[in-house]
């Protein structure tokens, strides 16, 4: 049976679209970014294609996609089209599918929504990525505390970057998530370089 990921982070920039692609070539999987802002011509959705070597993926279309690269109600009210949140459909697929989310998981989608609430409304566990920089703990247990509380669906954690024993730990021993992936950073992100990660997957835990 399909199942539905949800990539989200503790925060911007900490790797989800490089995780997404890792994920989407180690499952075989469809991929979807239901909302993009910025980069509309160089999308994440353009990157994980330019990532993946499988034939059976499809990349699927974003649902709304911005000019301006800042966080999506934001983004929406400069070109004044608001994201109506009953609006974001599955796309059609038999396969898994991994869907990525925009920013942290308290990104404001619009009024009344933030980014998170997308993994309730369409199905699916979330995989939280995590970043090796100076804040990273407290902004890990901070995201972490706020899905178990709130009764999210949590697949795991994906580690990525060079994290000491110390650092994995602090994060780690706060609850009982089970780590889908460690990714040290690596020079040269390329189609070769996420095969040999997406080969470390433990396919496993995905089942």
């Amino acid at each position: 049976m399909a199942k539905n990921y949800f990539v989200t982070g503790i925060g911007t920039n900490v790797g989800k679209t490089f995780v997404s692609a890792v994920l989407t070539e180690a499952l075989k999987a469809d991929y979807w970014k239901p909302i993009q802002t910025g980069n509309v011509s160089d999308s994440d959705k353009d990157t994980v294609k330019n990532l993946i070597t499988n034939t059976k993926t499809i990349i699927h279309p974003e649902a709304y996609s911005f000019k301006d690269p800042v966080s999506p109600h934001m983004a929406a009210a400069i070109e004044n089209t608001p994201i109506i949140f009953e609006n974001l459909y599955l796309p059609e697929t038999e396969n898994n599918l991994i869907i990525e989310g925009a920013g942290g998981i308290l990104t404001p989608l619009n009024e009344h929504n933030y980014v998170i609430e997308m993994a309730h409304s369409l199905g699916a566990e979330i995989i939280l990525v995590c970043n090796n920089y100076l804040g990273c703990i407290n902004h890990s247990l901070l995201s972490i505390e706020y899905l178990i509380k709130n009764d999210f669906e949590v697949k795991g954690i994906v580690l990525n970057g060079n994290f000491d024993k110390l650092l994995r730990s602090a994060i780690i021993n706060y609850c009982e998530l089970p780590i889908l992936a460690e990714m040290q950073n690596i020079s040269n992100v390329s189609k070769e370089s996420v095969l040999n990660l997406s080969n470390t997957i433990n396919k496993q835990l995905f089942e």
